[in-house]
């Protein structure tokens, strides 16, 4: 193994772990990474949406065995990202503009690492139509990216009061789970394009996946080092955006 494959593996576990903690899989950590190390554009969606159907079925596991899920809140949202996940996942951007859209994704995922959301009083399930519509759009969104959208999923259930912090985090993670295969089968005619490293990356995902679920379901508070992968983020949005 390289040495820059060996940084990159190491952050590619660092990533995981910390997004498991809170629920998600990693997808803009992924694809920050790989903007860094200048990764191919073709590379970085099948790449980023493989390694997160790893990280999510852990955290799914994770977090439903310890009773943080609602399958109520959950299935308003899947039964209509899942289609447009996949139809998100069809579509191919131009290089250009497919930088600067995952460019402001990773602003948005940098800014949700660092903001602080208080946990609801009082959790009130939003209603059927208006999650199947919410759903659809952020899987169309996820699926185009290659990210599993709990990113933006986990943050409108907590400012809309319509969950809990650790129920936020298990139903995002079972959003990122369903987005994530049904994003990766729209995107199958680049699965070739999966970059040629994924069996280590995907063994630093699952090992950091597995670490960062079980500090996550423990109230494990990772404050810091989330500022530290904020930052990561923002200088790859900026690399992806101006390259």
């Amino acid at each position: 193994m390289s040495p820059e494959v060996l940084y990159i593996t190491l952050l590619m576990f660092l990533a995981a772990a910390l997004y498991s903690s809170v629920g998600h899989a990693g997808a803009s950590g992924y694809l920050a990474i790989m903007a860094l190390f200048s990764f191919a554009p073709e590379e970085m969606k099948p790449t980023a949406l493989a390694l997160n159907i790893f990280v999510a079925l852990i955290a799914t596991y994770r977090f439903c065995k310890a009773g943080f899920f609602s399958w109520k809140l959950f299935y308003p949202f899947a039964i209509s990202s899942i289609p447009f996940a996949f139809l998100g996942g069809r579509m191919d951007l131009h290089v250009d503009t497919y930088r600067i859209i995952v460019g402001i994704v990773l602003l948005y995922a940098a800014w949700r690492l660092t903001a602080t959301i208080r946990n609801p009083a009082i959790a009130r399930i939003p209603n059927v139509w208006l999650s199947v519509i919410i759903g659809a759009g952020l899987g169309f969104v996820s699926g185009l990216v290659g990210v599993g959208g709990g990113i933006f999923l986990t943050p409108l259930l907590l400012l809309m009061n319509w969950s809990e912090t650790k129920i936020a985090s298990g139903v995002s993670a079972a959003f990122i789970l369903v987005n994530s295969i049904s994003g990766i089968i729209g995107n199958w005619k680049n699965i070739d394009h999966i970059a040629p490293t994924i069996i280590p990356f995907a063994a630093a995902a699952v090992i950091g996946g597995l670490m960062g679920t079980h500090l996550g379901t423990k109230k494990f508070d990772v404050k810091t080092l989330r500022k530290v992968l904020a930052i990561v983020l923002v200088i790859a949005s900026i690399k992806l955006i101006l390259t």
